[in-house]
This record gives structure tokens, C-alpha cells and sequence, in this order.
């Protein structure tokens, strides 16, 4: 389970610095000294990886919650404002600028799809956590011998909410597993790695247009654009292939 909420807590954005501080204040240090303490202790441990767990939690809810907001306020302020489009004149006449987009490299638009399924995931995950914590608000003004059964099923209702939780936690760290990564941190690393690999491609690609107006030139650039796609997109299916290989004769 604390692998779980760590995956999450990186796909939602807390900074590592941040959860190795919370492993090490609420587990590496209380076990080290409850071992010189009392010895080995399986439930004291269990206990501490618990409240571990919920301290990360914690920031996950309050790092979503800052997103949301912020989202929100973005959202707000394109609504007022009129999206600004760049024109030229062309005689008396405005003519529209539209710009040939640059066709994406394979593996960036792969890892982006993966990122994407991610976040969507943690984002039901969280859109389940704030349903249970209003069951339990429901629960907790639920008091007297005749609100019983509202009781009763609230509760219901809250048990299935935590299952569903855990399932889709579960669910969330084996996304990743599944195109070969050993765990979220890993995918997270490739994938920002590519990303800044990517804009560096897309800035190199827009200043050489910028300085050319031969076609021809352009055309083969291209050509050698989509021969360089079809390398990438070789080698991931070939990375792909190799783990499922490895993963079956594991079995």
C-alpha cells in the first residue's frame, strides 16, 4: 500500500524531497527506535506504515486541491479574454496565418498517452476519496437510535467506496507495468526526459523553417523527419516486445 500512495503522490505532483521526508520521519525513525526500544514489533510497524500512508495522502489531497484551484482560475481567465490569432496583411485584405503543425515523434506522443491514463486515473481516484469523505461526514451526523438505519447504509455505501478506492489504486501502479516500466517512478523519469528532448526537437525544427524558404529542402528535411519517426517507433515496439518475452517466460 505505501507503494501505491507513492505513485500517486508522484503523479500528482508532490515533490520527492517531500515523501522521502514523510517515510523517514514516519516510519524510518520510529521503527529505529522502537526496534532499540522494544525490539521487532509487526504491529507497531504495520500501525506506522499506516500513519505514513495517511500523512502522504494528505499532500496528495492538498497538491490536488491546489491544481484544481488553479485550473479553475486559468479556466476563468480565457473565458473573459477573445483568443488573440496572428494575422498578416495580404493588399487590403486580413489573411489567417496557419502554420503546417510538426508531426510528433512516436515516443513522445506514446509516453504523453501513458501520462494521460495516469492522470485520469488519479483524478477518478481523488473524485472517489472526496465522495467517501462526504459519506462519512453524512456518518458521523447520523446520531440516535432513530437514524439507525440511514446509518446502516451509509456506512454500506462508504465500505463499497473504499473498496473501489483500493481497486483503482491498485489499478493505477499497474498502468505503467504494463508497457514495461518497473514502477511510476521510472515511467516519470523517461517521460521528462523525453518531453524536454521533444521541445528541444520542436525549437530546433521551427528556427530551421524560420531560416529556409527552398521547398525542396523542406521537403527532404521532412522525409528525413519521418525516417527518424519510424526509428523511434522501432525501438519502442521493439522495448515492448523484449518485456512481454521476459514477462511470459517469467510465468
Amino acid at each position: 500500500m505505501w507503494n501505491q500512495t507513492v505513485d500517486r503522490a508522484l503523479i500528482s505532483g508532490v515533490p520527492e524531497e517531500q515523501i522521502l521526508e514523510v517515510k523517514q520521519s514516519k516510519i524510518g525513525q520510529k521503527v529505529k527506535a522502537s526496534i532499540q526500544k522494544s525490539g521487532r514489533n509487526p504491529a507497531l510497524f504495520k500501525s506506522l506504515i499506516m500513519t505514513a500512508i495517511y500523512a502522504l495522502e494528505l499532500l496528495i489531497s492538498k497538491v490536488l486541491k491546489m491544481a484544481l484551484e488553479k485550473a479553475d482560475k486559468v479556466t476563468e481567465a480565457f473565458a473573459k479574454s477573445e483568443p488573440e490569432q496572428t494575422k498578416v496583411r495580404a493588399g487590403n485584405e486580413l489573411v489567417m496565418v496557419k502554420s503546417e503543425p510538426i508531426p510528433e515523434m512516436p515516443k513522445k506522443s506514446k509516453l504523453a498517452d501513458i501520462y494521460s491514463k495516469l492522470e485520469k486515473q488519479n483524478a477518478a481516484i481523488y473524485q472517489r476519496e472526496q465522495q467517501l469523505a462526504s459519506v462519512e461526514k453524512e456518518i458521523a451526523g447520523t446520531k440516535g437510535i432513530f437514524k439507525g438505519k440511514q446509518r446502516n447504509k451509509l456506512q454500506e455505501q462508504a465500505e463499497q467506496l473504499r473498496a473501489q478506492i483500493a481497486s483503482m489504486k491498485q489499478y493505477l501502479s499497474s498502468i505503467v507495468q504494463g508497457y514495461g516500466y518497473k514502477n511510476v517512478k521510472e515511467f516519470l523519469a523517461e517521460y521528462r526526459s523525453s518531453k524536454a528532448e521533444y521541445n528541444d526537437y520542436q525549437s530546433a525544427v521551427a528556427r530551421w523553417e524560420q531560416q529556409t524558404e527552398n521547398k525542396a529542402e523542406s521537403d527532404s528535411f521532412r522525409a528525413r523527419l519521418q525516417q527518424r519517426q519510424m526509428e523511434v517507433k522501432e525501438r519502442e515496439d521493439n522495448r515492448q516486445s523484449h518485456y512481454y518475452r521476459n514477462d511470459r517466460g517469467g510465468r
